[in-house]
């Protein structure tokens, strides 16, 4: 007797389960790598780079004050450059990179700064360079600021910007990182991938020798679409963890030029060009997935219906 039909209406169920559960688990793995891609390049990296530049800024700024000589002079470059402090602290804040404490930090970090423009006012107001105020202005503007304060603490403009700095290069790691769960998901997308691929070819092949026909072209399109598609999207999750590290390698240092900082921007530019569009293509994986099936299905089901009305032979 004959059990083509059963043989048929089992391996089109053991097709769609393995098409619907590589779809879903490559899914779920593909967005694992690529949903931090985006927000590493527009948020993280820049709000990384604004706090350097603000950091950079202070320095500067009190340098003007040291440069300025026994007349006290804080008109100009001393403003500029505290400005240019403020600037920074604002765009790390529109880029909310730690969240409600990261904009808390910011607040506290600009309230700092406006105590140390307070005591620079006062030292500046000081006519007579010889006056223990005058020295004792400097001083308290000196401690707020905090260029030469030791590590650990976080009383002061300087170490609440490295803290500050700190927290956003942990949350940036945790973006580009490849963990071991994502490692797991990509495993189990690559055995589902082969046991779709074998269970497809073997369909195929069990089509070949049942039925007398070379080639089922849309089990063999069902074939293709799932052994192009999954490497292709293997290679751009590869692509893209490697920028990520690359772009994690340049925000982790510190440049101690503010001239570099732009170069740094560039360079990450460049590296996440393509961050958005790697990050769309995970909707294409759902779609890809749904062709596979509605292939196979279109592909097996005309031969099983053609046993519907006969009986076992």
């Amino acid at each position: 007797m004959s059990t083509t039909r059963q043989e048929l209406v089992r391996r089109l169920r053991r097709l769609l389960a393995l098409a619907l559960a590589t779809t879903c688990v490559l899914f779920v793995a593909y967005r694992g790598v690529h949903d931090d891609t985006v927000p590493l390049a527009s948020s993280s990296t820049p709000g990384i780079l604004a706090v350097d530049t603000a950091r950079h800024a202070m320095r500067q700024a009190h340098e003007e004050i040291r440069d300025s000589g026994p007349e006290g002079d804080i008109s100009g470059e001393f403003h500029t450059w505290t400005s240019v402090a403020h600037q920074s602290l604002a765009l790390a804040a529109s880029e909310n990179v730690t969240g409600a404490k990261g904009r808390h930090d910011l607040q506290t970090i600009t309230g700092l700064i406006a105590v140390y423009s307070a005591w620079v006012e006062r030292w500046g107001q000081e006519t007579d360079t010889g006056s223990p105020l005058r020295a004792a202005y400097l001083h308290y503007a000196e401690r707020v600021l905090g260029l030469d304060s030791a590590p650990g603490t976080d009383g002061d403009v300087m170490s609440r910007l490295d803290a500050l700095r700190a927290e956003q290069l942990a949350e940036a790691e945790r973006q580009a990182a490849f963990t071991w769960q994502q490692a797991l998901w990509w495993s189990a997308v690559a055995a589902l991938y082969v046991a779709l691929c074998l269970a497809l070819l073997e369909a195929q092949r069990f089509l070949r020798r049942r039925f007398r026909k070379p080639v089922q072209l849309r089990l063999l399109a069902a074939t293709g679409v799932c052994a192009l598609g999954v490497p292709v999207l293997a290679w751009l999750t590869i692509e893209a963890h490697g920028a990520m590290a690359d772009t994690l390698g340049w925000i982790r240092v510190r440049r101690q030029d503010p001239d570099l900082v732009p170069e740094v921007a560039d360079n990450v530019e460049r590296s996440l060009a393509d961050a958005g569009l790697w990050s769309s293509l995970s909707d294409w994986v759902l779609w890809g997935g749904a062709v596979v099936m509605a292939l196979t299905l279109w592909g097996l089901r005309p031969r099983i219906a053609e046993y519907r009305f006969r009986g076992t032979r």
